[in-house]
């Protein structure tokens, strides 16, 4: 075992004195260490039951023969940190979660991890550090948030919240009537309840082959969550075992102990992150989040994920998948459905599910996942639709959420029946019947974005899939969600926020507040926003993001004026604008107009200095 490197040998009886003090016996320096690395903090509403939940399975990692270790990360809410300066940390925690987690696996030689994210950069970050170490690990998260409702029964969320701010400076809707989106808008613990970014990287954790099925649509509140918790801590102690016969095999003279036993018998005893991120998966992550039109952090992070994995994959792929891929599902913020529907109509593997019935052979459907099962063989049994769907699947998406406001975690048996209104076979599309035949998300190319940027194509209206407007130009972030509600931008213009990519920023900043203002100032249909920062999973509209290479990289965004002719056209992928080669070339680069990057200290002075672009993932280089 990996961890005999601390208990084993006369040289170690310090290692095993300290480890005695923490509690071990005898018979337990026979037993494989396993890490539990829970992200809870008080502060966040998907992480505020996280120490419950570390602790349920740290008891489910002992009956199942392991010995678990809690340790936690760091977990920054990017709802709370939004619209000041805290939200410049949001990105670059990422990185710091992903070498807080090297930095303890590896100082403590555990044999096997189990990760407990849910929400932001949390997911990311602990996925970058799997790849990193390569030891036995599974990611079960903390589970979505129910949605909220309104008196009427309108369904609510976060966004819904963040946009009726924007609508009650503007004067737009009453006291009272914010005060009760405010109460009613995030009803549980749990990420929050649309497709934002938590809930796109836990559910793409599925398509990966990293989280069983269910992680990321079982409720926060569900009872079934214990299940799943079971499952994985079982399972991973499985797994160390499974490597420590794989190594058997071929150690410790780099020869087979036992020749008899097969290459395929040794790929079979030996699911690593490294087995299981590959560009394969990293391809049926991507065909997901365009299935569904998931956030456009994702991009961001998968293009992360891949360089710690050692892989060749640039954003034009993403191109190359959404043409094939259409997308067969839409929740909030592009529509009123939240994650509570999509995992009763099916969940993640029933929309993996439909993109296989209707483009054959687009899924990697060979790759290994943590369940010890091909990917195909699990859509077969957690797609809703199959015919060879397992009881227990159907079991698990019928739970419905509870309805109650502060609903403990892992309480809810099964709430009351869904609408008899509710359509799942609108919820989760067949490919016929999908809501485009080209994916979710895509990437624009042009004299704006040489190197690239993002667009959420699920949350366009189609009025708004070409645009052409003049620019009106923010330096910032704030500056510009104060531009937008004091009405200096007006319908047809577009919103142009630079120096706020991963350099700029630093820290590239989500862009919510300024587009929650957008829609809460009803210009959602008229004007178009676009950046070298980034935007939450909760943002929809015409929003183009990840202008590579960024304003403070030199990038052409940086040269522009207000008044600019700016053309979108999303169909057709470009971002331009409409200025010839030699002026856009000849214009000197804009400065921002703070200072604040002069005073930088501490981890963002760091950051800055190592940020790369959007287009590699925003990854730090030295």
């Amino acid at each position: 075992m990996r961890s005999d490197t601390i208990k084993r040998g006369d040289a170690r009886a310090p290692h095993r004195s300290l480890l005695r003090a923490c509690g071990l016996n005898e018979q337990d320096f026979d037993k494989p260490f396993i890490a539990i690395v829970s992200s809870h903090v008080d502060i966040v509403p998907g992480h505020v039951h996280l120490n419950d939940v570390a602790q349920f399975v740290k008891k489910c990692i002992s009956e199942a023969g392991g010995i678990p270790f809690i340790f936690n990360t760091i977990g920054i809410c990017d709802g709370i940190a939004m619209g000041h300066d805290g939200m410049k940390y949001s990105l670059p925690s990422r990185e710091i979660i992903a070498d807080s987690v090297e930095s303890m696996l590896t100082a403590h030689q555990f044999d096997g991890m189990i990760c407990i994210p849910n929400c932001d950069k949390i997911t990311p970050g602990m996925l970058m550090a799997s790849v990193r170490c390569n030891i036995p690990t599974i990611f079960v998260s903390g589970g979505p948030m129910e949605a909220g409702h309104a008196t009427d029964g309108k369904p609510l969320d976060l966004i819904t919240a963040f946009a009726g701010a924007a609508a009650k400076i503007n004067g737009k809707i009453s006291d009272a009537e914010l005060l009760e989106i405010e109460q009613n808008a995030c009803p549980t613990c749990g990420s929050c309840s649309g497709m934002f970014t938590a809930n796109s990287m836990n559910c793409l954790c599925e398509a990966i082959g990293i989280a069983l099925p269910g992680n990321g649509t079982v409720l926060a509140t569900s009872q079934y969550r214990k299940t799943l918790y079971k499952k994985a801590a079982k399972r991973i102690v499985q797994m160390v075992n499974e490597s420590r016969e794989h190594n058997n095999v071929e150690r410790p003279d780099g020869g087979s102990k036992q020749s008899g036993h097969s290459a395929a018998l040794r790929s079979r005893l030996s699911i690593l992150p490294r087995d299981i991120i590959t560009r394969e998966s990293v391809d049926n992550a991507m065909i997901l989040d365009l299935a569904m039109g998931g956030s456009t952090n994702t991009v961001l992070h998968l293009l992360a994920i891949a360089n710690e994995a050692g892989l060749d994959y640039s954003m034009r792929r993403f191109n190359e998948l959404s043409d094939q891929t259409p997308n067969v599902c839409k929740v909030a913020p592009s529509c009123d459905y939240h994650i509570e529907d999509v995992h009763n109509s099916g969940g993640i593997h029933t929309i993996l599910g439909e993109v296989r019935r209707g483009r054959p052979g687009l899924l990697n459907e060979k790759v290994p996942t943590v369940s010890g099962k091909k990917l195909g063989k699990l859509i077969d049994e957690y797609d809703l639709r199959s015919p060879k769907a397992l009881g227990e699947a159907r079991k698990m998406y019928a739970v419905t959420p509870s309805g109650i406001k502060n609903a403990k975690a892992m309480s809810v048996k099964s709430g009351g029946p869904k609408s008899p209104d509710f359509q799942p076979f609108d919820c989760i599309r067949t490919c016929e019947k999908a809501y485009s035949q080209t994916g979710g998300l895509a990437v624009l190319y042009g004299n704006l974005a040489p190197n690239g940027s993002i667009v959420k194509t699920a949350g366009v209206l189609p009025a708004m899939l070409k645009h052409t407007g003049p620019a009106v130009i923010f330096n910032s972030e704030p500056g510009a969600y104060t531009g937008i509600t004091s009405g200096k931008v007006k319908a047809g213009d577009v919103v142009v926020i630079r120096f706020e990519g991963p350099k700029g920023g630093p820290g590239m900043q989500e862009m919510l507040g300024p587009t929650a203002a957008i829609k809460g100032m009803k210009l959602d249909d008229s004007v178009a926003l676009i950046t070298d920062g980034r935007f939450s999973g909760g943002t929809a509209g015409a929003c183009i993001g990840h202008i590579s290479p960024e304003a403070a990289a030199g990038g052409p965004i940086g040269k522009l004026r207000d008044g600019d002719l700016i053309e979108i056209d999303i169909p057709n992928r470009t971002l331009n604008v409409k200025l010839s080669d030699e002026e856009l070339q000849s214009r000197p680069q804009s400065e921002p107009q703070s200072s604040d990057s002069e005073k930088l200290s501490g981890c963002l002075a760091k950051y800055k200095v190592l940020a790369t672009s959007a287009d590699t993932g925003g990854v730090l280089r030295w």
